[in-house]
């Protein structure tokens, strides 16, 4: 069996895969929700979810750095990658050995093209099929006519934030949030200065671990912005978890409006 991933590359497989180690978190939890178990024989210690099924499985390193050991150890039938999550040499190396099937997602089309694909790979089809129709169905119930100029941070000393050519500013688009960083690629070094201009500011929860004590410092000297923590795999998790982020959004969205509107009133 042929297949071609999202970066181009193809793969060959004699049959189903068997065994597969996926190297991704978001993807990880969308492999268990495609109903695989068994077959997934390894992933990275930041694969947390769903938390019952992830603590029983091996650990093959973190996103950055692969215990080849180990992976040569499980000989996977196939191995599941990002191109932004992975880093390069290592993919490199998985490739020469094994088949490896790289996912490259920037916008939502990108996500649920990845869902189908994967699916159609692990020989589940269909239940992809259902749930990609699901999580569109709901993206398009999506409508928020005035977006508000948004800032969302993603790390600390210094600070951080998602830029464009990001799936998190997809997902700040489709949220009603405007960003304020959305002319710069990537993730760009902000100061305290350039965030004068959003009106909101979003912490996520990952990949720094931002708590309400941030919220306090920040608000201190950004006393007139809206600052709200944020589940940050409802913006960067691109896989099954897309399910549960339209309802997310229509709540934070409610919750910050609200948060704004009592501050423009003071």
């Amino acid at each position: 069996m042929r297949f071609t991933d999202q970066m181009g590359n193809t793969i060959f497989l004699k049959q189903s895969p068997r065994r597969i180690i996926s190297l991704v978190p978001s993807q990880t939890e969308l492999l268990f929700d495609l109903d695989l178990d068994e077959e997934i024989v390894g992933i990275t210690r930041y694969c947390v979810r769903p938390e019952e099924k992830c603590v029983h499985k091996t650990k093959i390193g973190g996103t950055k750095k692969f215990r080849f050991d180990i992976i040569d150890e499980l000989q996977p039938d196939v191995i599941i990658g990002n191109k932004e999550e992975n880093y390069p040499e290592g993919i490199e190396i998985l490739q020469k050995k094994y088949p490896v099937w790289m996912s490259d997602i920037q916008t939502l089309t990108d996500a649920l093209e990845m869902i189908a694909s994967l699916g159609e790979l692990v020989n589940r089809k269909a239940k992809a099929e259902e749930l990609v129709t699901d999580i569109w169905k709901q993206i398009q119930q999506l409508s928020f006519p005035d977006p508000i100029p948004t800032a969302y941070l993603i790390w600390k000393n210094p600070f951080m934030a998602a830029g464009g050519q990001t799936f998190i500013n997809e997902m700040l688009t489709l949220g009603g949030f405007m960003n304020i960083f959305g002319d710069i690629p990537r993730y760009p070094e902000v100061s305290i200065e350039q965030l004068q201009a959003a009106e909101v500011i979003l912490l996520s929860s990952e990949p720094y671990p931002f708590t309400p004590k941030d919220v306090e410092e920040l608000g201190k000297v950004l006393p007139k912005k809206t600052i709200q923590l944020t589940d940050g795999t409802m913006f960067s998790w691109y896989g099954s978890r897309l399910k549960y982020a339209p309802q997310y959004l229509k709540e934070l969205r409610n919750i910050i409006r609200t948060s704004y509107s009592e501050k423009m009133t003071k």
